[in-house]
């Protein structure tokens, strides 16, 4: 039996009230965005608080399926068949088929729960129940009824047309892109900040991510690297402006002028600054990383208030309370792993300090960034205006 029709189920969006359509209306969208890129045509329509997708062609299930499950705002994924009222005779037949069609003549136990949101149909839920599961029955002498834990649960919603459907597929979650604004990922080749892009952008956020570049140190191959985990992420996010920041100059000038136990920390703090100076001209209302508590020395509760000082933004740390193989899990689960891990070195890892402060003091760190004169805000300037922004989709 070829799926025509998929049941959308949300969670979250369904207790928004009064707002509700809002991120009803942008679910659809997304649905409808990442619907256009399987081969072949689908219509994704809303009505009376469900969310259909019905393939108008041919199509690959599979290739539809992993679409739907990468848009976040859907909870589960019901392949059903949707039917026509003509009596509850044809229904039965519908419903026997379609249980012959997808599970044969297994032993199984089941269950029928339907559901009746047109009250003028003649029967009532409890009758519906009583006569699908007498038909099944019949057709199938070999299955059997259990009401509490049943192999196969058989959904049917009567509205203006008739659903049915026995699997829900779980999907993304979160909220649908869009509903919560944008925010500038600064994304590294590293495991944690992908998966903090993944996280933010599962809550509603789009996003724009900055890679901090150092060439001749760094090269061309974790650049791409770093493109590759952006091209990952936008399977979930959607398309992802990257601005490569050259950020050579500033980091030779930090190595030669500051005490080497900060130079993490100063770093940091002027790639906050050029992040936040990039999400400011692209509508940005966030910064995103990937910092995690104590993982690393520019990761103390000390280090992490010396660098949220630099800059003004709200910053965004969705994984600040991760153990790193929560965060390995997550990357796994994702798909990001495996490219994180390439041998590959981006600029945070060829300048580390050999002993890191973990305790820094803002006053000797501002101390430290004064010794840099006025010569590394024109730096940061030239690197903020040369940024090349290839758009990731």
């Amino acid at each position: 039996m070829k799926i025509q029709s998929f049941l959308i189920k949300y969670a979250e969006i369904a207790v928004k009230g009064k707002n509700r359509y809002l991120f009803e209306d942008k679910l659809v969208q997304q649905i409808a965005r990442r619907m256009k890129k399987v081969d072949g045509k689908f219509d994704v329509r809303k009505t009376a608080g469900r969310i259909y997708v019905t393939a108008l062609t041919d199509y690959d299930y599979d290739e539809a399926l992993d679409a739907l499950q990468h848009v976040f705002g859907i909870v589960g994924i019901c392949p059903m068949l949707q039917i026509e009222d003509h009596g509850f005779e044809d229904l039965s037949a519908h419903v026997v088929d379609w249980m012959k069609e997808k599970y044969g003549n297994r032993p199984l136990t089941f269950k029928v729960a339907a559901r009746r949101a047109r009250k003028n149909y003649p029967l009532d839920s409890s009758e519906i129940n009583a006569k699908l599961g007498e038909a099944i029955l019949d057709a199938f002498p070999q299955m059997k009824v259990d009401v509490h834990h049943p192999d196969v649960l058989v959904n049917i919603e009567v509205r203006e047309d008739i659903n049915i459907y026995t699997e829900i597929i779980k999907g993304a979650g979160g909220m649908p892109l869009g509903t919560n604004g944008r925010g500038m990922l600064l994304l590294s080749g590293g495991i944690d900040s992908p998966v903090a892009g993944y996280m933010t952008a599962r809550r509603g956020v789009e996003l724009d991510a900055v890679y901090f570049h150092a060439p001749p140190y760094t090269s061309e191959r974790a650049r791409q690297k770093v493109v590759d985990l952006a091209k990952i992420v936008a399977r979930y996010s959607g398309p992802i402006r990257l601005h490569v920041v050259n950020f050579t100059e500033i980091q030779l000038a930090i190595y030669d002028k500051c005490p080497h136990d900060e130079l993490t920390i100063i770093m940091r703090r002027y790639m906050m600054r050029i992040a936040e100076a990039l999400a400011e001209q692209n509508d940005c209302q966030a910064l995103i990383t990937g910092e995690s508590i104590g993982q690393v020395a520019s990761q103390t509760m000390k280090s992490l208030t010396v660098t949220n000082e630099a800059c003004h933004m709200l910053v965004i740390r969705p994984l600040i309370a991760f153990d790193k193989q929560d965060i390995i899990d997550i990357s796994e689960k994702i798909g990001t792993y495996e490219t994180s891990i390439e041998p590959y070195e981006d600029c945070c890892t060829i300048f580390v300090a050999k002993h890191p402060v973990t305790k820094p003091n803002l006053h000797a760190i501002q101390r430290s960034e004064h010794n840099l004169g006025a010569v590394i805000g024109e730096m940061a300037e030239k690197a903020v205006s040369a940024a090349e922004t290839p758009e990731i989709d």
